[in-house]
């Protein structure tokens, strides 16, 4: 039986996070910016943050599909098992919701994605104001939600790790020493 997640599911885990953690302040300090180029430059920068999560995500879920991961730690009550599948699930949901939002409120909005500013991205659908900021609304929406479950994700790990003493974390964080 694995105890430990695979170093590729640890590096892919760790990276979407530090992505995610870039990106959540950079989509909410430039949305308030006055139009400018600098303001244009951020959100591309955002766009490509988003355009590289969809494709980890995709790398990760071919990952997990193809490589089991460890049992929960043993002794858990089923609603905390439960919770951590639920939860999971919604990550995973969010991760491909909320940059696949933001994809369609670009091209509804008329705004290409332009991958590094030299690969273009189709578009997924055509030009429609009205659905770009329904999709505004949408994307800004699902995002707090994402935020909430990493929030109670983060909570759930140190919980583990401070409170209950168990090799939660120590799966997911190599430097922590073998799981017991």
């Amino acid at each position: 039986m694995t105890i430990r997640y695979t170093y590729p599911a640890i590096t892919l885990h760790w990276l979407m996070a530090l992505l995610m953690i870039a990106t959540f302040p950079l989509g909410l300090y430039m949305s308030d910016l006055p139009l400018s180029p600098h303001k244009l430059q951020l959100y591309s920068y955002h766009k490509w943050i988003g355009m590289v999560i969809l494709m980890l995500l995709t790398l990760r879920v071919i990952w997990r599909v193809t490589h089991r991961p460890p049992a929960l730690v043993a002794g858990l009550p089923r609603w905390q098992v439960m919770a951590a599948h639920t939860v999971h699930v919604a990550l995973y949901g969010l991760m491909l919701a909320v940059p696949l939002t933001g994809w369609l409120m670009s091209s509804a909005l008329g705004f290409q994605v332009v991958l590094f500013g030299v690969l273009p991205i189709p578009d997924l659908i055509n030009t429609d104001k009205a659905l770009g900021h329904t999709l505004k609304s949408v994307h800004e929406l699902l995002n707090y939600g994402l935020l909430s479950l990493v929030v109670l994700h983060v909570g759930a790990a140190l919980q583990h790790h401070f409170m209950l003493r168990d090799d939660t974390l120590r799966r997911m964080l190599p430097f922590l020493g073998a799981p017991k």
